[in-house]
């Protein structure tokens, strides 16, 4: 009777064309990481954020979420890197992105659903054209710019009354027959026909104004941006839309970006409210409110954050030797402050 080992071997080279190492489970992978520029994080994460993986940090609002972004986006756009920042909700603010140490000229920075605005050349006076447009006439009583005339009112009167001696409602009965009266049919106006369905675009679109419309738009540009290349970092900012409408996005959409971005060697750094990617986030982050320092009584000088680290799917071990014994717990949470600019360095 062949040997358990024989007989994995037979089968594993039966299947070679078509199932590469059946049997054989996939060594993990054991990605590089990037920097974020926060000493506590870098320490919590074992150097930083993976490269060519889906990082996600979650949280509620003024959780710190856009002050690791900006200080990853930061540590990356100093050497030289083009990076992306896909702003959902249009609520990215330069100057604070400046302040943090991001180098703008390597930013794409891509407005969902934000209005379209026309440059206004300096020193030149622009006159808006709903002045030059006279307002419509509203109907009232007695004139005064709000109506017609009062001797006006009369015209057509002597039309109406003719209208109502036709031939057809003059009375020729006797006062005992009752009246009959000439009844008109009633206009019907039929609706316009609906287009059919077509088998291609069933999904219903939602309007400008909704969320999801801004999601969908988001989702594209990531994609077209994953699938250009030359971007070192890409941040997908939705953290100002409700869970309910960011837990929508397909599972297949997220499984999609993690196969590209491990082809192009991309960090995409996903923000939200709650953790929507899934198994495929290779690193899951959550975030809790803030609290302001007590240094001073009357001087604001900065937060302290907390975060919590949820998921991590590969570690690199540092040694090679198994313990005979359990090893202790690993820690996964971490504090970190984030001071205000006039407070300084303490």
């Amino acid at each position: 009777m062949p040997s358990s080992s024989l007989l994995r071997s037979q089968i594993e080279a039966a299947l070679a064309d078509r199932i590469p190492s059946a049997l054989t489970p996939a060594p993990p992978i054991i990605r590089s990481v990037q920097a974020t520029g926060i000493a506590d994080i870098d320490t919590l994460l074992n150097g930083g954020l993976p490269v060519g993986a889906i990082s996600e940090i979650s949280g509620s609002e003024c959780s710190g979420r856009t002050s690791i972004a900006l200080s990853f986006i930061a540590h990356i756009t100093q050497a030289a890197n083009a990076c992306a920042w896909v702003d959902v909700s249009d609520t990215l603010h330069p100057e604070s992105a400046t302040a943090a140490g991001v180098d703008l000229p390597y930013l794409l920075w891509v407005r969902c659903g934000a209005q379209k605005t026309h440059a206004v050349p300096q020193n030149r006076f622009v006159l808006d054209e709903k002045y030059l447009i006279p307002p419509p006439v509203q109907k009232g009583l007695h004139g005064g710019g709000f109506g017609p005339h009062p001797r006006g009112e009369n015209k057509g009167i002597s039309d109406a009354i003719s209208g109502l001696l036709q031939p057809e409602t003059v009375i020729t009965a006797r006062c005992a027959e009752p009246l009959h009266r000439v009844r008109r049919e009633k206009e019907v106006f039929a609706s316009p026909p609906v287009p059919a369905k077509s088998a291609t675009n069933t999904r219903k679109r939602a309007s400008p104004g909704k969320p999801w419309s801004r999601i969908d738009q988001a989702l594209r540009v990531t994609d077209l941006l994953l699938q250009a290349g030359g971007f070192s970092a890409i941040v997908l900012d939705m953290g100002s839309i409700a869970p309910e409408y960011a837990s929508r996005v397909p599972l297949a959409t997220w499984f999609r970006y993690r196969a590209t971005a491990e082809r192009t060697q991309a960090s995409i750094l996903l923000l939200t409210q709650y953790s929507c990617a899934r198994s495929s986030a290779e690193l899951v982050l959550r975030l809790q409110s803030g609290n302001a320092l007590q240094e001073e009584s009357t001087v604001f000088t900065g937060i302290k954050y907390s975060i919590e680290l949820a998921r991590q799917r590969f570690t690199h071990d540092q040694t090679n030797v198994v313990p005979l014994r359990k090893p202790p717990q690993r820690e996964t949470g971490a504090n970190w402050i984030s001071r205000a600019t006039w407070a300084g360095q303490r």
